[in-house]
């Protein structure tokens, strides 16, 4: 994945991102939204070929990249029990 700050400020941020997957994405949305300082986060296509995305995040108070890290860092969280979850049950069958 490679990410560039296209803008920042201390209430948004706005980052081009490449070499991903939009399902990714939408995790780290997800787990943005429920944050009650994030008043919003969004991720657009910007064209089909070349898998390039925009990802666009603003809060009420802190910092939008601290809050993105928090994200994903929950997502990895539950990425890893999931596997959990799915290898107990694969090893008990």
């Amino acid at each position: 994945m490679d990410v560039q700050v296209k803008k920042s400020s201390t209430k948004e941020v706005l980052l081009d991102i490449r070499k991903s997957d939009i399902a990714t994405l939408y995790i780290v949305q997800y787990e943005l939204l429920k944050d009650p300082t994030v008043e919003f986060a969004g991720v657009v296509l910007k064209h089909p070929l070349t898998k390039e995305y925009a990802m666009r995040v603003n809060t009420s108070k802190g910092n939008p990249i601290k809050e993105i890290e928090k994200a994903v860092k929950a997502a990895i969280g539950y990425s890893d029990e999931l596997k959990k979850a799915i290898n107990s049950k694969i090893k008990g069958a």
